[in-house]
């Protein structure tokens, strides 16, 4: 859809840093929740860090205390800072949003096109 747009993904060996960002379109109308995913190699595409309804950042087990996730409602973008990166976080990371693309529209679900984080010594 080309409406979020990623960047920030690449290679870091363990221990390393990186910081991802999804910024969406200024032509949709309203952004609701918005959320990063990942799939890694023969694996499910799972939640990784998102924001509750209220608005409280949310995160899986296996991230919490690495990663923080951020949202700049003003540039319409959302980070991922993720610190302490192992092995096992690599896969594409996806960024997820509910969105009310125009002002007659129906809400629907965007998703980026997907950045690549490898981590490996």
């Amino acid at each position: 859809q080309g409406e979020l747009v990623e960047s920030g993904g690449g290679s870091v060996q363990p221990g390393g840093s990186l910081r991802l960002s999804c910024t969406a379109s200024r032509r949709i109308f309203r952004i609701g929740d918005m959320a990063w995913h990942r799939q890694g190699p023969g694996k499910e595409r799972e939640l990784v860090a998102g924001f509750t309804g209220g608005g409280s950042a949310d995160y899986a087990d296996s991230v919490k205390g690495r990663f923080t996730i951020s949202r700049d409602n003003a540039e319409n973008t959302m980070y991922l800072q993720m610190n302490n990166l192992k092995p096992e976080d690599t896969a594409v990371y996806y960024c997820y949003a509910s969105v009310v693309p125009c002002i007659e529209c129906s809400r629907m679900t965007y998703w980026g096109q997907g950045t690549q984080v490898t981590v490996s010594s």
